[in-house]
């Protein structure tokens, strides 16, 4: 009878071990036999290239290679003491964690990817001289920006791992990475290859490209005159402009100056900033680097709000056009300042300007006249108009780190008065000027892009950024009127170094207070500098 209950127990412990493995940790105790007996290796995409709108390449995967090691091969300890050795020196890699790879006896591992052919070539040399057979070269790509800072900061760039980290590279991470591919090979005990019979290769499918809307020669362009107004000017918190097609959305030049190299985008480009991150040690010199990184690589076209001054006004004609509250014949007095309850609100100029037209108000950047416009609209109608030329909200520009601005919560008859003229609230950049783009080309809001096209790598086309309309904001006619009052700016106004022969140019002045860091850090005076126009006036 014992013996036929030890039987029955020993059946019983038998089966649910059984069980226990046959069933409960089937999937992991499969997956660890197919892991020692297969050797998996990935096959790098090739990451999509990067096109201004006349397929001149602006970002492109150049082929390099990848140096890895089979430590399994490793035949003595003095060949892994010899290959940590030559590899960390012909690699510059550091000693230390590449013995510790050789150590590790694992069937594959990378030592280094991105290896120029040079250095790949002394590395087979290497090989040869000491027939090993434990290191490999193999198929790789490296991201490079052939023009340098250019677009820098619209293009962004990859990490070490090639994974996109900023700008279009991080927006359009999917679209451009691809998709890799696989050669599975089964091993031996040892973990060495078996005969090719038993491989299976899955090919790499390379990434989409992108064909932007951004033209180089303007880009060009606008990059010159930037650096040329920092310089001139002695700006201290960078310049940026933006060039967009009116009429489509389509962004043709974006830039920040200064900007940085995206081929060494964690180098610090200004002096004084790595100096302040030399003096510092530890911990506290680490989060000073990536704060002053991160500043370096910030858009400020999309990534910053700022009072817009007297370009608003722009908007604010539109407002009052469009509710018919002021026209041509509409006039207004500036002594040189406007009461409004009980507050004092200073003209730019503050002997006054006397009686004006709305043109006259308009080519003056007149503020006691603005603020008469903007009490006209009210306070309900204003920040209807505001929302509705999308100043509330983000415009869905294809770029990350987009901001939507400030505005008032809960406005008084005098916030109303400086909004008026663009005080004490802020937009972006790209906010404003989409905004103007509306107020220009008949009355529509357009959602700005940067791409146009997503070519698949077999040259076909994925996708086209067409013209998006948003909404209708104003009349074409109210457009059409606000069009010839923002010339007369250029030809007999406060914006007349933007006059040029031959051409019909419509713009606007803005010089905006910086009241809010003035007060943050006591220094008086600080302003923003800032035009807007556009050409030719009546199209």
């Amino acid at each position: 009878i014992v013996a036929g209950v030890l039987g029955v127990l020993c059946f019983v412990v038998i089966a649910v071990k059984l069980f226990q493995i046959q069933i409960l940790r089937h999937e992991e105790l499969q997956g660890k036999a197919i892991a020692q007996q297969t050797k998996d290796k990935t096959i790098a995409a090739q990451r999509g290239t990067i096109y201004d709108a006349n397929m001149k390449p602006l970002a492109i995967s150049a082929s390099t290679e990848m140096v890895t090691i089979e430590a399994v091969k490793v035949r003595s300890e003095e060949e892994g003491l010899l290959v940590a050795k030559g590899i960390s020196e012909l690699l510059e890699l550091d000693y230390d964690k590449v013995l510790k790879k050789v150590q590790k006896k694992a069937t594959y591992d990378v030592l280094k990817k991105g290896v120029e052919k040079e250095d790949a070539d002394k590395v087979r040399a290497f090989i040869k001289e000491n027939k090993l057979s434990c290191i490999y070269l193999e198929p790789d790509s490296t991201r490079y920006y052939p023009f340098g800072n250019f677009l820098s900061h619209v293009l962004g760039f990859v990490g070490t791992d090639g994974q996109g980290l900023s700008g279009l590279e991080s927006y359009y991470e999917k679209e451009l990475t691809g998709t890799p591919g696989r050669v599975i090979r089964a091993t031996n005990g040892q973990g060495l290859e078996m005969p090719y019979s038993y491989e299976m290769y899955y090919d790499a499918i390379d990434g989409n490209s992108l064909v932007l809307s951004i033209d180089e020669v303007i880009q060009h362009y606008l990059e010159k005159n930037l650096e040329m107004a920092l310089y001139d000017n002695k700006v201290q918190n960078k310049v940026t402009g933006i060039i967009m097609d009116v009429n489509t959305g389509g962004v043709l030049a974006m830039a920040v100056k200064p900007d940085f190299d995206p081929n060494s985008p964690f180098t610090l480009v200004d002096p004084e900033d790595q100096a302040e991150v030399d003096a510092l040690e530890g911990d506290a010199k680490k989060a000073k680097r990536s704060e002053l990184l991160n500043e370096q690589w910030r858009n400020k076209a999309v990534s910053d709000a700022y009072d817009p001054g007297s370009t608003f006004k722009i908007i604010t004609s539109s407002m009052a056009l469009e509710e018919k509250t002021v026209s041509a014949a509409s006039r207004f007095y500036c002594p040189g300042y406007k009461l409004v309850d009980k507050w004092h609100i200073s003209c730019w100029k503050t002997t006054g300007h006397g009686s004006q037209s709305l043109a006259e108000a308009i080519c003056n950047s007149c503020n006691p006249a603005f603020m008469e416009i903007g009490a006209s609209v009210g306070i309900k109608r204003f920040t209807e108009y505001f929302t509705a030329f999308g100043l509330r909200e983000k415009t869905g520009i294809d770029l990350p780190g987009e901001t939507t601005g400030i505005y008032f919560n809960g406005m008084t008859n005098v916030d109303l008065a400086v909004a008026s003229f663009g005080q004490n609230f802020s937009v972006s950049p790209i906010q404003l000027l989409t905004a103007v783009c509306a107020a220009a080309n008949g009355g529509t809001l357009l959602t700005p892009h940067v791409v146009k096209e997503i070519v698949a790598s077999d040259g076909s086309i994925v996708k086209n950024f067409d013209r998006q309309e948003v909404r209708q904001v104003i009349s074409a006619d109210t457009s059409k009127q606000l069009c010839g009052l923002l010339e007369n700016v250029v030809t007999i106004g406060t914006g007349k170094n933007a006059y040029v022969m031959g051409y019909r140019v419509a713009g606007k002045t803005g010089t905006s207070e910086k009241k809010a860091k003035e007060a943050a850090t006591g220094v008086k005076g600080l302003r923003i500098s800032s035009f807007v126009a556009f050409a030719p006036a009546d199209d």
